[in-house]
């Protein structure tokens, strides 16, 4: 029989080989204490075993729950970049849009301006016609009174000519 304080036995899949072997050795001897001991040390290879599977699926656990951690964070940075840049490119389409419309409201008040230029000229060369109308009938006019103001001239001198006293 081995002393627990004095002497410690193998884990794992060694342990219960040789805990396989201390049970066949004790029943063939008859000692009961070491086939006893024999599948202890079985049952504790088995544990160690379990106990190893169990460490290394929590561990695969841990790393597949870190990947997938790092997965979302990358998820989560990639949407925000993604907003950032949405964000910029609707900041630039808004810019893009207010320059377009000031560009057309220029544009309406340059093309109001020549209209409105293009009615004062046509006011002011319709002002201009009707001026050199009104100075050319002004004109006849006065032709017409002096041509009156000959002729009554002329027939006064005939009528003293026809009757000098009158």
């Amino acid at each position: 029989m081995t002393d627990p304080d004095t002497q410690r036995t193998a884990g794992g899949a060694l342990g219960r080989v040789a805990g396989k072997a201390k049970e066949l050795s004790g029943e063939l001897t008859g000692n009961e204490d070491l086939a006893r001991e024999g599948r202890l040390q079985q049952a504790q290879g088995d544990a160690d075993i379990r106990a190893r599977k169990e460490a290394e699926e929590a561990e695969q656990a841990k790393a597949q729950a870190e990947l997938q951690e790092e997965r979302d964070q990358a998820e989560v940075e990639r949407q925000r970049l993604q907003a950032e840049l949405s964000k910029e490119e609707r900041e630039a389409q808004a810019e893009r849009d207010r320059i377009e419309a000031e560009r057309r409201a220029e544009a309406d008040a340059a093309k109001q301006q020549r209209a409105a230029e293009e009615q004062r000229a046509a006011e002011n060369a319709a002002a201009q016609q009707t001026e050199q109308v009104a100075v050319a009938e002004r004109g006849q006019e006065a032709a017409e009174a002096a041509r009156l103001e000959q002729e009554a001239r002329a027939a006064e001198e005939r009528a003293n000519q026809i009757d000098p006293e009158a």
